[in-house]
């Protein structure tokens, strides 16, 4: 399958994803692919298909060349009143970084930020321990402010591979 196809495939994802919440009020659980597309592509690492390695891609070019990367994608929902969180990260993973993608509720990206292994190991032990949170759970509000903003909206995508408007 060429690039283009995986293109158009991911904007049917997106707006399949965005209208069966609008439909029935549950997501499809398809956020981690997007993320990983729209990562890989944004900031030019190279996926990587095997899940049993700790890391989703690597990184070509530049400063991330050959570094592992674990990829994290959260969809903010407007009408959502919970605390968004990125789930469990392992600090003992085999990752070097770890990108977070936030999409708006229609599973286009928004922004993107980095973090290291070093910045999410000193986050994760200055949390008070208790006995509700998982270990290596952390929000979306604390990776923001440890991490780095590397992408935005505004940096620009095509909008005929991202308008998840058109028919």
């Amino acid at each position: 399958m060429d690039l283009y196809s995986i293109d158009k495939l991911m904007h049917e994802t997106r707006q399949l994803a965005a209208r069966y919440r609008q439909t029935t009020g549950n997501t499809l659980p398809v956020t981690g692919e997007i993320a990983r597309f729209d990562v890989a592509k944004a900031l030019d690492l190279q996926l990587i298909d095997d899940p049993t390695l700790g890391y989703d891609a690597i990184g070509k070019t530049g400063e991330r060349k050959g570094l592992r990367i674990l990829i994290k994608g959260r969809v903010i929902f407007e009408d959502s009143r919970s605390t968004p969180r990125i789930g469990q990260v392992n600090p003992d993973g085999r990752w070097d970084n770890i990108v977070m993608v936030l999409f708006d509720d229609n599973y286009l990206p928004v922004e993107m930020y980095e973090a290291t292994s070093d910045d999410i190991s000193a986050a994760l032990k200055t949390k008070t321990e208790s006995s509700n949170k998982k270990r290596g759970a952390m929000s979306v509000a604390q990776f923001k402010i440890i991490g780095q903003l590397v992408w935005t909206q505004e940096d620009g995508l095509e909008s005929e591979v991202w308008d998840n408007h058109s028919d």
